[in-house]
């Protein structure tokens, strides 16, 4: 009964949270701190603490987290699927309907939609630059990020300013926030823990071996949405490179497709990383469709799965280090810059060719900003645009 609960209640979320990750924190606050009362203020603030210092999706590793503080890893499953599922199945069938539909002849709803993302991300980058860079070194640090990341391809450089700028804030920036003391409801086993940081490390470092000895094309989307998973500090705006770099550049999916989906992805309830399942349903090559889409979604939410299990039965060690609470504000800066990298490309560049496409990306952007529009009446406002007006 109580992982029936547990399903049941994050289902719900899954239809009804729209807004983000901030907003989904939100949700979970008022659910599980003041009505259900399945934990404290401390302890809810305390997981919030640790998955901001874990990479992958923050609203969706707080759940797993609640799920796995209520009833074990079941539990966490159990979180998981309810949250995500709904915003899954409806990017898969999303997904489907695309490889259906001639592109050239729904130009006008397939650039509004571009268009929307343009919205989308200016909107997150103003929101973490005013949270996260509020300093000249933290500001200087998304800069540089920037550029570097805009002139050099390479796959790996994403994670190497990542870890560059985590090295700058763990020696030369000074925190005096304080994580909350109050331990967790539920005794977590510290075995299990480490046998799943064991199987994470494990998979980081083994897939890319397996996938140069076997080239499969199904073991390579696990290798790239698991390793997205792994390397994304931000939530689920900042994996839009990383997903562009592993899917577009190789040509397993087109950049009208992918910016489509991501457009899309704004209108619907549930975390963003859900994007991932729709990837894999319009990938050009097999495994594609539901079983695609599957695939790439486990393989993409795995890490932050093994993470939460593995990390929380430590936490209260951990969050005691100081060196750990400052790298993460050089992290965080980097994580800004990143997020701009991918705005000029592929955000503004596949979307914006005119003074009239910035004119409506200007007015999304408003909407968001200014009058706290849901994303969702932003995307449909944009469809509106696009069908009448361009």
């Amino acid at each position: 009964m109580k992982l029936l609960e547990i399903f049941l209640t994050f289902l719900r979320l899954g239809l009804t949270a729209f807004g983000g990750p901030i907003a989904h924190l939100s949700y979970f606050h008022e659910e599980f701190v003041k009505k259900k009362k399945w934990l404290d203020e401390h302890s809810y603030a305390d997981l919030v603490a640790l998955c901001q210092f874990l990479p992958g999706p923050a609203s969706s590793q707080v759940g797993m987290a609640i799920g796995l503080n209520r009833s074990g890893l079941l539990g966490a499953l159990a979180a998981w699927l309810g949250f995500t599922l709904p915003s899954a199945v409806l990017l898969i069938m999303f997904g489907l309907g695309m490889t259906y539909f001639n592109l050239q002849s729904h130009h006008n709803i397939l650039h509004g939609l571009k268009i929307v993302a343009v919205s989308v991300v200016a909107h997150a980058i103003y929101g973490m630059w005013r949270k996260l860079c509020p300093d000249m070194g933290r500001s200087l640090i998304a800069i540089v990020s920037c550029l570097v990341l805009i002139f050099i391809k390479a796959t790996l450089a994403p994670v190497i300013v990542l870890i560059v700028a985590g090295g700058i804030g763990a020696f030369f920036f000074k925190t005096t926030f304080v994580l909350p003391h109050t331990p967790t409801v539920r005794e977590l086993n510290r075995k299990l823990g480490v046998c799943c940081l064991i199987i994470f490390f494990s998979l980081l470092v083994l897939l890319p071996l397996l996938r140069s000895v076997y080239p499969m094309h199904s073991l390579e989307l696990f290798d790239s949405f698991f390793r997205a998973g792994s390397l994304v500090f931000g939530g689920g705006h900042v994996v839009l490179p990383l997903l562009q770099n592993e899917v577009v550049t190789p040509g397993w999916i087109s950049k009208d497709l992918f910016m489509a989906g991501y457009g899309l992805a704004q209108a619907i309830p549930g975390p963003l990383f859900a994007f991932t399942a729709y990837l894999g349903a319009v990938s050009e090559l097999t495994p594609n469709g539901w079983t695609g889409g599957l695939l790439c979604l486990i393989s993409a939410f795995l890490p932050s799965f093994l993470l939460i299990a593995g990390a929380l039965p430590f936490w209260e060690k951990l969050r005691t280090f100081s060196h750990i609470r400052q790298s993460m504000l050089g992290i965080n800066a980097s994580v800004v810059g990143l997020l701009l990298a991918a705005f000029f490309h592929p955000v503004w560049t596949s979307a914006i060719f005119n003074l009239r496409d910035f004119l409506v990306a200007l007015v999304g952007f408003i909407l968001l900003e200014k009058w706290k529009v849901s994303s969702w009446c932003v995307v449909l406002f944009s469809i509106f645009i696009s069908l009448f007006i361009f």
